[in-house]
């Protein structure tokens, strides 16, 4: 293709918007021993006890409990378990095909992961090879490699920051020198109106109400096997309230397969991108 391609992005979150649950109940929390739902209890209490972010409360009391039951923490171990993630399905062909896709329109996608997961098990997954950056939270290691404490917390708000660093073209977590020196949208590397941001309800509020306002869309995926847990509203009640009240573009079922309703949307969306970029020239020679 001669034309330069256009840069596009698309963000994640990862835990249930990728994979069915949290990440750290595919396989670490069972090697503990106990309910997912005991862990989760203690780590909210933790952190209202403590006035405690609540990822700072959990990444800790994975730190205990690891100490506690004689499971080795190192970094390689944290990683291991994110081999055991399983994904929404079309998760793991997805990727590939939204490119392809994507080249047709002449656009060059970026996939980045904001989560408030960690960032060492979304390494060990099989898509993580898809993703240039990965922005969730992690831990410090010390010379041997042994988690010691959290490096970096990624909680639901200031999940906005990262899109901004990917709007900049910032590909890490601690150069703040850049994200706050004012640069024209028309030289960052992807503005927002070429971001698509793909979250699963509430936890990602923030920030596809941010990217929405700044002109890109936003999708909002469900699992459609979860039940509601009264009183609260089922996982696709809670998506499409967000569609009424305007933080939300879309509402899909996380299913990634080629001819999905979300797959479906996506690809309109990339081709939005691509549309909007020819109009923009015209109006420019106009």
């Amino acid at each position: 293709m001669s034309e330069k391609l256009i840069k596009a992005a698309i963000a994640y979150d990862f835990d249930g918007t990728l994979a069915p649950g949290n990440m750290q109940e595919h396989s670490f929390i069972p090697k503990l021993g106990i309910e997912k739902g005991e862990f989760w209890a203690e780590a909210n209490r933790i952190a209202r006890e403590n006035d405690m972010d609540e990822i700072l409360s959990y990444m800790q009391l994975m730190l205990e409990k690891s100490k506690e039951k004689n499971i080795p923490i190192r970094k390689k171990d944290i990683i291991n378990y994110g081999k055991d993630i399983r994904f929404f399905p079309g998760v793991e062909d997805y990727f590939g095909q939204i490119n392809r896709y994507a080249l047709e329109q002449g656009i060059q996608l970026e996939h980045h992961i904001i989560s408030s997961g960690l960032r060492e098990f979304v390494a060990g997954t099989s898509i993580a090879k898809h993703f240039k950056n990965i922005f969730a939270s992690g831990f410090k290691y010390n010379q041997e490699e042994i988690a010691e404490w959290a490096a970096l917390a990624i909680n639901y708000t200031n999940k906005t920051q990262y899109l901004f660093r990917i709007n900049k073209g910032i590909n890490n977590a601690y150069d703040n020198t850049l994200i706050n020196k004012y640069v024209p949208e028309s030289q960052r590397p992807v503005p927002f109106s070429r971001i698509i941001y793909i979250g699963d309800g509430e936890t990602d509020v923030p920030a596809m109400k941010m990217v929405k306002y700044q002109g890109g869309a936003t999708v909002a995926v469900f699992n459609p096997l979860a039940k509601a847990i009264p009183p609260r509203s089922s996982p696709k009640e809670i998506c499409q309230a967000l569609v009424e009240q305007e933080r939300v573009d879309y509402v899909a079922p996380a299913d990634y397969t080629e001819n999905s309703e979300l797959s479906q949307t996506i690809r309109l969306l990339v081709s939005r991108i691509r549309i909007n970029e020819e109009l923009n020239k015209r109006r420019e020679i106009s």
